[in-house]
């Protein structure tokens, strides 16, 4: 009950703090995110009933009618969502997860550097397509009994938290903050980055990312050996082998559906769909590879939290407070582009550190997409720099669940998490802002 006071106590206080800038509607509705916000952080309700909150207290407080609300919580962006976790759930049913990640260890030296690199790779592979908090959780037991050597076993633990966190920046299934954009962009009218065309944009911030954090994680014991990996490699089972063949296929339908413009029109199916037929198939008879019980894993907290991510982003347009926060922030007009993009992506990584990523994506972006106005060349820009960043969360526990994990093993103080993660964070900033200007303002364009 402390915990819910807690969340109203600050709720009222930003309300009557927001009075003085904002009309008696908009500052409500900021309280209300204030709530959502601290309520999620602090575990106060299960995430799931926090997140269907804006179905009641938008219309009770004149925010948006009922009927407005409600389609927030469908829109057709979650069944890409469904499918991909359908799909992720065959992956782990059938362990087809730790074939890979068996196969992927062996490649590196057996070294404390190796072993930095390998972990970090395999998490960010992985939490690519599957949830980084499930990927962090099937690691850290692996991370745990690669080497006695204390400092060696913390570095692979944070190299396992940070590459989850990385590796979700790559599709846009990885992480919320992703699908949150790619709804929003549907809902004022832009068109999404295709699933290849997001992997291709995003793929140079990753692997920078890739070749930094671990560099930076084995400073001081990187020729150390860590002994032989024991890890024995067996044969792909049969249903390995079915779900390797539908993820295959699968990928070069995706491959075929991108358009490359202007020589190659693709094939202009809906990617929503096929992520959601290709999660569906693995029901089907002769394929088999999970069940409707398989499907209770699925984590619906999740899709009410997407809700709760539009809902918010819907209140930001229809109440203007979106437009109200970007005409204060009219001075950003004045700088150069690249040094906007730069402090947009430093304000947004520092404060993923204490709040819920998916919260400050559904509150930033349609904040951001203002700046400019919605049909401005240089918004998509921003927007996509704010949903990178919003997944650089390395310095906190708090600030993501890998981090919290990876915690709980005991072994790792706060201020060895908050030193690296302060550099890893600095240096994806900086990262993220090149890519942005150097190479997405040619395929945004």
């Amino acid at each position: 009950m402390g915990k819910i006071v807690v969340a109203l106590f600050f709720a009222i206080a930003v309300w009557g703090f927001s009075l003085n800038f904002f009309d008696s509607t908009q500052a409500v509705l900021l309280g209300i995110v204030s709530l959502l916000v601290v309520m999620w952080t602090n575990h106060a309700l299960p995430l799931g009933v926090v997140s269907l909150f804006p179905l009641l207290l938008f219309p009770l407080f004149h925010i948006m009618p009922l009927s407005h609300v409600a389609p927030n919580y469908s829109k057709s962006i979650i069944f890409l969502f469904l499918g991909g976790f359908m799909l992720a759930i065959a992956m782990q049913k059938s362990n087809l997860h730790l074939q890979l990640s068996g196969r992927l260890v062996r490649l590196f030296p057996q070294t404390a550097r190796g072993m930095i690199y390998a972990m970090a790779i395999v998490s960010a592979i992985l939490s690519s397509i599957l949830s980084n908090t499930t990927i962090t959780l099937m690691l850290l037991p692996v991370g745990l009994f690669l080497t006695d050597n204390k400092k060696i076993k913390i570095r692979i633990l944070l190299s396992i938290a940070y590459g989850a966190s990385i590796g979700g920046i790559l599709t846009p299934i990885g992480t919320p903050p992703n699908l949150l954009l790619m709804g929003y962009l549907d809902s004022i009218g832009l068109s999404s980055p295709t699933f290849t065309e997001w992997m291709a944009m995003t793929s140079p911030v990753v692997l920078a990312m890739l070749l930094f954090m671990p560099w930076l994680l084995s400073i001081g014991i990187g020729k150390e050996s860590i002994g032989p990996v024991a890890q024995s490699i067996e044969p792909f089972t049969k249903e390995q082998k079915k779900l390797l063949w539908i993820l295959g296929i699968l990928s070069f339908v995706l491959l075929l559906n991108t358009p490359i413009k202007p020589w190659y029109p693709g094939l202009g199916l809906d990617e929503k769909g096929l992520l959601l037929a290709a999660g569906l198939l693995l029901f089907m008879p002769k394929i088999e590879l999970i069940d409707w019980e398989d499907s209770r894993s699925i984590p619906y907290e999740i899709i009410f939290l997407f809700g709760a991510g539009f809902s918010i982003a819907a209140a930001f347009g229809s109440t203007h407070l979106a437009e109200s926060i970007a005409d204060k922030l009219t001075f950003v007009h004045q700088l150069p582009l690249w040094l906007t993009l730069f402090v947009i992506a430093l304000v947004i990584s520092f404060s993923t550190e204490i709040t819920s990523n998916t919260a400050l994506a559904s509150i930033a972006l349609p904040v951001m997409a203002q700046l400019y106005g919605v049909h401005s060349h240089k918004t998509m820009l921003i927007l996509m720099v704010t949903t990178v960043a919003a997944s650089y969360a390395f310095m906190l526990p708090i600030a993501t669940p890998p981090n919290a994990i990876i915690m709980s093993s005991r072994i790792i103080e706060v201020k060895t998490m908050a030193t690296f993660g302060f550099l890893i964070d600095l240096f994806g900033v900086v990262v993220v802002s090149l890519a942005a200007w150097s190479i997405w303002q040619g395929a945004l364009g």
